[in-house]
């Protein structure tokens, strides 16, 4: 279907691919994941023929279409929602505009090649084109009003979601997309899950959203050294049975027999699992073969996050009464009441994320509510990690003098203290010594975590902490949450990280709140909570 062979790539004396050679096959899902920094993007763009290789080639096989989800949000804004489905399939759309053409300008001397053309439009389904391209909108949460409007008068999202429409349009051969989850809700995620695993041709994807690999993958493909490795299996089999690789390699006298019959266990107890969840509903979803035989050494650093406590909390922790926010005349929340006890886990979720950043700040002391009051328990420390983090890194601190503001004791004062702290979350030797100001989103994060982690505080608040954060960083924060003994209040677009480890939802919405002590996908599908939501998120009155 698609081949890659003799492929490198090269900047400057960097090289980031090697002589690779690889097939991607009809049928297939692959999940490419490496490190930040790898090459996935790149590695997309190659394939999608928006950037050249330093040698090699990328071959498609004749007479198969490729569409890829456009990653410049403007480049359609002259043309209608409608108009930039179409030109996804671009035969099509040739055809489409050539008819229209002569239909403006009808003779008889075109009227055969209005027939010829007529002819290849039926059978590319031409006919059903727009209504097909409306389908898929409205399944994107585009509504029917939107669709005759220019691109430019969308917002953001909105774009988003009609770009996503555009790359699924026609049903493409092979389907590449590069994070094609951001920006998007939890329902349209479903949508779009149950869509590719149902998805009978070939599908190249890049995401962080590890329940999303896990709901389509049928193969990971892993960047790592230079080359790319294919696994049978979505990202929980790949980590998990890597996770196990790696402890078997260091593992040197264990008996040969002993490692067979833990792996025999462990493809035993993956399997069983698979066939009991959604993977089991679609061709596209069953496992065949299942071998971590071959799994290599990885190259990939996973932080060391570990949230401890100075103190255990009492049993008052937080009590919120009647609270209410509102942004330029628009209701964001209205009458909360949440008394939050010791040890919950909850997952602060809304359909508006203006609503929980508000929460955040509001309870954090940051701004002012509309109404309401909140109180917390004498026995609490808190620490907050905001959505927007700016205001931490306006200065040019090295990294050792930028964290040592948060130590509270000598030893934690000293450089050495500070820099094996620092190594823990990736930032070793000269990495230490970068300034605030020059950091990447996900350096950051990683230095709001470390500062989190000094202050031991006993309720953490978190406003969407895997933004930018590799799968690496991620998978250890969601562990890490997991183990902690104290009390969390988070919000997340990562399904995988709501789902493992909230046992209570909080749902703020226009019309008073939600909340219950359940999982994430217990609250999404429960059939009274569903109608409840929608009852809730009318009209603010």
């Amino acid at each position: 279907m698609l081949s890659v062979s003799n492929l490198s790539v090269q900047f400057g004396k960097r090289v980031l691919f090697d002589d690779v050679n690889t097939t991607f096959n009809s049928g297939n899902c692959y999940g490419i994941i490496g490190a930040n920094g790898a090459g996935k993007s790149t590695f997309l763009k190659i394939l999608a023929g928006k950037m050249d290789p330093t040698s090699g080639q990328v071959h498609l096989e004749p007479g198969k279409r490729m569409s890829v989800l456009e990653q410049n949000h403007n480049l359609y804004d002259e043309h209608t929602v409608l108009e930039t489905i179409l030109m996804g399939n671009k035969p099509l759309y040739k055809i489409k505009t050539e008819l229209d053409a002569l239909y403006a300008d009808y003779s008889d001397e075109n009227a055969d090649k209005i027939g010829e053309l007529q002819v290849q439009f039926e059978e590319m389904n031409g006919w059903n084109a727009d209504s097909d391209a409306a389908a898929l909108l409205s399944n994107l949460g585009i509504k029917e009003d939107l669709h005759y409007s220019l691109m430019k008068d969308l917002d953001g999202k909105q774009k988003v979601r009609v770009l996503l429409a555009q790359a699924l349009f026609g049903n493409p051969d092979v389907l590449i997309m590069d994070e094609p989850t951001n920006d998007l809700d939890y329902e349209t995620i479903s949508w779009l899950e149950n869509f590719l695993a149902n998805y009978n041709n070939c599908v190249i994807v890049v995401s962080h959203d590890r329940h999303f690999l896990d709901a389509v993958c049928t193969h990971i493909s892993d960047i790592d050294f230079g080359k790319i490795n294919h696994y049978s299996g979505n990202y929980t089999f790949w980590y998990e049975s890597s996770q196990l690789a790696a402890r078997q390699r260091a593992q040197q006298n264990k008996k040969a027999e002993e490692k067979k019959k833990e792996l025999e266990e462990f493809i035993r107890r993956f399997s069983a699992n698979v066939a009991k969840s959604k993977q089991a509903t679609s061709r596209k979803k069953m496992i065949d073969k299942l071998n971590i035989a071959d799994i290599k050494p990885s190259s990939r650093r996973y932080p060391a996050i570990i949230f401890e406590r100075e103190r255990e909390a009492g049993d008052q922790i937080l009590n919120v009464e009647k609270l209410s926010a509102s942004l330029d005349g628009e209701v964001l929340f209205k009458d909360v009441h949440l008394n939050l006890a010791k040890g919950d886990k909850v997952v602060v979720y809304s359909k508006d994320s203006r609503a929980t950043t508000a929460f955040y700040q509001i309870i954090n002391g940051k701004e002012k509510a509309d109404t309401g009051k909140y109180s917390w328990g004498v026995t609490t420390s808190q620490s907050y990690l905001p959505l927007d983090n700016s205001e931490y890194f306006n200065n040019k601190l090295t990294l050792v003098d930028w964290l040592r503001q948060w130590a509270t004791t000598e030893e934690e004062r000293e450089e050495v203290y500070i820099r094996g702290f620092l190594g823990k979350m990736i930032f070793s030797g000269e990495e230490a010594l970068k300034t605030a100001n020059v950091l990447s989103g996900g350096e950051k994060v990683r230095c709001m975590l470390s500062r989190m982690m000094m202050m031991r505080a006993n309720v953490l608040m978190l406003d969407e902490p895997t933004n930018h954060l590799d799968l690496e960083s991620i998978t250890a924060f969601n562990n890490s949450l997991k183990n902690f003994k104290g009390t969390v209040l988070f919000t997340t677009h990562d399904h995988e990280f709501a789902q493992t480890v909230a046992n209570r939802v909080v749902e703020l919405t226009p019309n008073g709140v939600i909340d219950r002590y359940m999982t994430f996908d217990e609250y999404m599908n429960d059939k009274k909570i569903k109608e409840q939501r929608e009852k809730m998120y009318a009209v603010a009155v």
